[in-house]
């Protein structure tokens, strides 16, 4: 079933762009007008981080956003057989930024959040960075599809990490020298055990994985963000936000985070993954108050 499944994406991956766009075009309408998927989760997130944007307003944040998430859909697919040398068409980087640290030998991590595509961001990084490239991932639940996606994205060398086995295997690479990407702004699986501070003026749990890795192993941080110049064509653009961690007091790196999003974000409001429930976790003042950094 995997060669058969492996067999029809691989054949739709060579469908001209135009056709690709144009099958996303199908999906918007039939997604957005009448299968209605997550709208309402994404209208709160959106009356939470612009409570200041008109109704009229926030649907049209919420129509870009729906555009540019089918379009990452069905541009993955393109992933599965995109040529290097259209791949370095269609994708810009600074990528000299994170380089010009391979030279010190000093490790770097990659803070980003869900922007669109981050598809191009790992082929192109793992192309491109002289480093070893590691990705943290979330499984799928179908073995075939994740199968697929595990060998499109480690096209180009980037090696795989499953979150939900990260302690155990992360290890295993820690002694190369290597640039781990992170999607920083995930729930905490457990809001107990997270930064809490205000995000967009609403208290969010942060997770402390990245801020207490890059402390821990002194980690250079770069922080990322990346968007689309136009359809089927990208940029990302990577900042050095500091090679020594250890020395900034607990809670800056999350914090600055947090900064870097909120920025990106109100620059570009459909760009981000308003689809993922990013405040599902209520904040309780007597549960989670000693957690709390920032400002509420």
């Amino acid at each position: 079933m995997y060669t058969i499944v492996a067999g029809l994406l691989y054949l739709l991956s060579l469908l001209p762009w135009r056709i690709i766009h144009f099958i996303s075009d199908i999906i918007y309408v039939l997604v957005y007008y009448i299968i209605g998927y997550r709208k309402k989760v994404v209208m709160q997130n959106l009356q939470i981080a612009f409570p200041e944007k008109t109704e009229e307003e926030r649907i049209r944040i919420a129509k870009d956003f729906y555009h540019q998430l089918f379009d990452t859909f069905l541009e993955t697919i393109k992933m599965i057989s995109i040529s290097e040398s259209t791949l370095n068409k269609r994708f810009q980087c600074n990528y000299e930024v994170v380089n010009q640290l391979y030279e010190s030998g000093q490790n770097v991590q990659l803070h980003g959040g869900h922007f669109f595509n981050w598809e191009f961001v790992n082929l192109g990084c793992s192309k491109h960075l002289q480093y070893l490239f590691l990705g943290v991932y979330a499984p799928l639940g179908n073995k075939i599809f994740d199968r697929i996606i595990q060998k499109m994205r480690s096209r180009f060398g980037t090696v795989l990490i499953p979150a939900n086995h990260f302690k155990t295997k992360f290890h295993q690479y820690a002694n190369n020298t290597y640039a781990l990407a992170l999607a920083a702004d995930q729930n905490a699986g457990n809001p107990n055990h997270a930064y809490w501070l205000p995000f967009f003026g609403k208290m969010t749990p942060f997770v402390k994985g990245p801020e207490k890795g890059a402390v821990s192993k002194n980690t250079a941080i770069v922080f990322g963000t990346y968007y689309r110049i136009k359809r089927g064509y990208y940029k990302c653009e990577f900042s050095l936000f500091t090679t020594q961690p250890a020395s900034l007091p607990e809670g800056a790196i999350t914090l600055a985070l947090r900064d870097f999003m909120e920025e990106q974000i109100k620059l570009r409001p459909s760009n981000y993954l308003w689809s993922h429930r990013r405040w599902k976790h209520q904040f309780d003042a007597e549960k989670y108050g000693h957690l709390v950094i920032g400002q509420p």
